[in-house]
């Protein structure tokens, strides 16, 4: 998605070489529509230039500086040189998420939108986090919660929901759910021991999962699952809490899985 206004002095821009003379180069902004700007020889590098091209070249893609924007004569001056490494990498990763977060805004919203529509969506995710990358991140994180602040339907929020749980790589996510355990029955302590077992999963849980069951108070315990993606780790929590009612209900007793916690934490 390309910006239709125009970049502000000091900002950092990608933009890809297309024409380059003796007094400077030229070069379109990837980010915005119908941008270009110039980079004047003094400001391509450091110290006296003999030939440009010793330095740049035509469809290169580069991160400069805006130095002014003079919208009324349609000119944009850049730097290259003012530009250091740190600065060229993190923008230029910034940039391919955002293209990453292009195809995503793709596959959630369909064919059939038009462009218009497609754009208001695409303006509440950045309205709400910043830029489209960041609002699929934190709608894979937590979920339709992330995106609460926003204008946009239902049924937009599960559709950007599930493509960003299917397509966002996080570190790990951490999620935390409770089920209810108890058992009347003769086995007592040692059939709750055997549901936390369960719960546990006796060695099968994935080798990227972290799932830990402890006490909270009688008769309620806690599930925490650390795992890669915000899909995974509902899942393992979900499986964890299904194995452990389902042992419990073989010894006779109850047990019930929620999300929320139903008893002061001790």
């Amino acid at each position: 998605m390309k910006y239709s206004g125009w970049p502000d002095p000091g900002e950092l821009v990608v933009g890809k070489i297309d024409e380059i003379e003796d007094f400077g180069v030229f070069v379109d902004l990837e980010e915005y529509e119908d941008k270009r700007g110039l980079i004047h020889i003094s400001e391509v590098a450091s110290g006296w230039i003999k030939n440009v091209r010793d330095h740049v070249r035509e469809g290169q893609i580069v991160v400069c500086k805006v130095l002014d924007v003079d919208e009324e004569s349609q000119q944009i001056d850049l730097s290259l040189k003012d530009v250091n490494d740190h600065q060229r990498s993190e923008k230029i990763q910034q940039w391919k998420n955002e293209q990453k977060a292009d195809n995503w805004m793709d596959l959630a919203t369909g064919d059939d939108i038009g462009d218009e529509e497609f754009t208001a969506i695409a303006n509440e995710l950045i309205g709400a986090h910043g830029s489209l990358y960041e609002g699929f991140k934190q709608a894979a994180i937590h979920g339709s919660e992330a995106l609460e602040s926003t204008e946009l339907t239902d049924d937009e929020i599960e559709s950007l929901v599930e493509t960003a749980r299917e397509n966002v790589s996080v570190p790990y996510v951490n999620v935390t759910g409770y089920v209810d355990l108890e058992n009347p029955s003769a086995t007592g302590v040692d059939g709750i021991r055997e549901a936390l077992e369960a719960a546990e999963g006796n060695g099968e849980v994935p080798e990227e999962v972290d799932l830990e069951v402890t006490y909270v108070g009688a008769p309620e315990y806690r599930i925490r699952v650390q795992a890669p993606n915000y899909k995974t780790a509902e899942a393992q929590l979900e499986e964890s809490a299904d194995r452990a009612v389902a042992a419990i209900q073989g010894h006779g007793g109850d047990g019930e899985y929620h999300r929320e916690r139903r008893t002061d934490e001790e």
